[in-house]
């Protein structure tokens, strides 16, 4: 998952604003999980959509998707080192 960092740089670039406030939240360590919860989405949203404007809400929806995204990139680079490892195993060159 991207740092705090990473999230206000892809913010900056898409908005030109970091939203750093926004994944400073998400993101503080005490509250993580509660604020990556996918089922409170919508009381989130609206949460920032009151405080900052639509933007902010909708940079705090791209922040749980770009986790996501980077979650399943991990998962996909683990999978293709244990079938690397398997095709070797077997003899197989890549």
């Amino acid at each position: 998952m991207p740092s705090i960092e990473k999230h206000a740089d892809i913010s900056k670039q898409r908005t030109g604003k970091t939203y750093q406030q926004v994944h400073e939240w998400i993101d503080d360590p005490q509250y993580k999980e509660e604020r990556h919860d996918i089922t409170r989405v919508l009381e989130f949203s609206q949460m920032f959509r009151e405080k900052y404007g639509e933007e902010a809400a909708r940079e705090y929806v791209q922040h749980l998707a770009d986790d996501l995204s980077g979650k399943f990139n991990h998962l996909v680079e683990d999978v293709q080192v244990l079938v690397d490892k398997t095709l070797a195993y077997f003899g197989a060159k890549k």
